[in-house]
């Protein structure tokens, strides 16, 4: 009788041991697929911003077509955009893709026409959406990218992660220089007040009346 009663008590143990491993092992793929899902958010944000370009691109072009280099520079940071394989080549390349719009925009203040374009304003007020939603959608990412990473380096799911390959994902940082939002905002320039105008002489003061002898 007391045989069978161990012989339970380790049967007991083996089922609960088994239970609290599969339930680890099943919090790090959940945990794993929610990396992933967020990673799908910001994928789908760089890619909307990345698809504004051309126009962006080709309205400038028909204003500054000299501005060569800067327009350049925007083409190149969004090709590396395009082609960024993991999420630190594209927090890299999207950081690129700040600067030269920062610059593209700082060229086309000198510019009126082009400020005025109705197409150019809206790829503005789509672009700055677009970086909101992207700093959104990084902030999201790195708090699961932070709660895996920390579920797989600690006791004792770090064994399970160990057994079964899982690995720290990578975080999507923006440079200490880029995290601002990009400017694409134009204020019209505020008109001086008109100067108070003059106040007119005064009719000339009456001549004064001769001295008594």
């Amino acid at each position: 009788m007391s045989g069978l009663i161990v012989v339970l008590i380790i049967a007991g143990i083996i089922i609960v041991g088994g239970i609290i491993l599969v339930g680890m092992y099943n919090g790090l793929v959940q945990g794993r697929l929610r990396v992933r899902e967020a990673w799908s958010g910001i994928d789908i944000q760089l890619k909307r911003r990345s698809s504004l370009i051309p126009n962006l691109v080709e309205t400038v072009r028909g204003y500054a077509s000299h501005e060569r280099e800067t327009l350049e520079n925007v083409t190149r940071a969004r090709a590396q955009l395009d082609n960024a394989g993991t999420a630190p080549q594209a927090a890299q390349a999207n950081n690129m893709l700040t600067q030269a719009l920062r610059s593209l925009f700082a060229v086309a203040e000198a510019y009126p026409d082009l400020k005025a374009n109705q197409n150019f304003l809206e790829l503005q007020r789509e672009l700055t959406d677009t970086e909101e939603k992207i700093a959104y959608a990084r902030q999201f990412y790195n708090r699961n990218v932070l709660s895996y990473n920390t579920s797989i380096a600690t006791v004792p799911t770090v064994f399970i992660a160990g057994a079964f390959g899982f690995k720290g994902e990578e975080f999507f940082e923006a440079d200490e220089t880029e995290r601002a939002d990009v400017q694409v905002s134009f204020a019209p320039t505020p008109t001086p007040p008109p100067a108070p105008a003059a106040t007119p002489p005064g009719p000339p003061a009456p001549p004064s009346p001769p001295a008594s002898p």
